[in-house]
């Protein structure tokens, strides 16, 4: 059975080829902006860690929820003096008459142009007194509800962004072996790293690392089928040439890859 390589694709094919993986690629560098600012703050440093991820999953079992988005996330958007305030209040048993006099004008200042059940995000409704009030507890880390929600979310988006990539990437010719190690690889660390979310809630130090781990073996496979796919469709010149050295084997035949 013959298959087709980019050799056999039009301008026109190669084109929009082209173009797609370029959107592709645009989405997934801003979804690794969006994860930077979102996680890497977690502990407080401006790195991505091992730590971040747990805080993140598993919470920091020492304060409460809203004490650790003051000192991680939202640390940019707050001063030093509204943290005091909040921290006392927080410490002070929460009383609702001290929230409506010194907290509630901090949070309609600082956090409700986000923090509100019309914003569409996936963040806490600060509007009212029962929505803060029950982040003052233990923090640890994401809900169960909140996991389901993002882990459909991922497999559904994250399966279709490699299944259309990896339609395109088929077409090179490389070595089968490693096709196919490239193909499987963003499914399997899809499987690991949302696998390792619900893990890490429980059992924060190993499967932290396991996200880490995951993350960037998608990554690579990502930048390695999108990299080498454009440059075989308008860089490698020559292609039919290239495969009659191969001689004998899947490369003679067009086997599948």
């Amino acid at each position: 059975m013959s298959y087709r390589r980019f050799s056999d694709c039009s301008v026109s094919e190669r084109l929009l080829y082209t173009l797609f993986i370029g959107l592709l690629s645009t989405g997934y560098a801003f979804a690794m902006v969006l994860i930077f600012i979102s996680v890497a703050p977690e502990d407080g440093k401006p790195s991505i860690s091992a730590a971040d991820i747990s805080l993140k999953y598993y919470g920091n079992r020492s304060g409460t929820r809203l004490e650790q988005a003051l000192t991680g996330t939202m640390k940019p958007n707050r001063t030093h003096e509204e943290y005091l305030v909040m921290a006392k209040w927080i410490h002070d048993s929460s009383p609702e008459a001290r929230y409506t006099t010194e907290v509630k004008p901090i949070l309609d200042e600082k956090c409700i142009f986000c923090h509100n059940q019309h914003s569409g995000m996936p963040i806490p409704d600060l509007t009212t007194y029962e929505n803060v009030k029950s982040l003052v507890k233990i923090d640890t880390g994401e809900s169960m509800g909140s996991l389901v929600r993002v882990s459909h979310i991922h497999m559904f988006g994250l399966g279709m962004v490699f299944y259309l990539l990896g339609r395109i990437f088929v077409l090179t010719e490389i070595p089968v072996l490693l096709k196919r190690v490239v193909v499987v690889t963003p499914f399997a660390a899809i499987a690991l790293d949302i696998g390792s979310w619900w893990f890490t809630k429980f059992s924060p130090h190993f499967f932290a690392w396991t996200v880490l781990l995951s993350g960037a073996a998608m990554g690579f496979s990502f930048a390695f089928q999108a990299g080498v796919s454009v440059y075989q469709m308008w860089i490698c010149k020559n292609q039919r040439e290239r495969r009659r050295e191969y001689g004998s084997g899947e490369y003679t035949r067009r086997g599948e890859g």
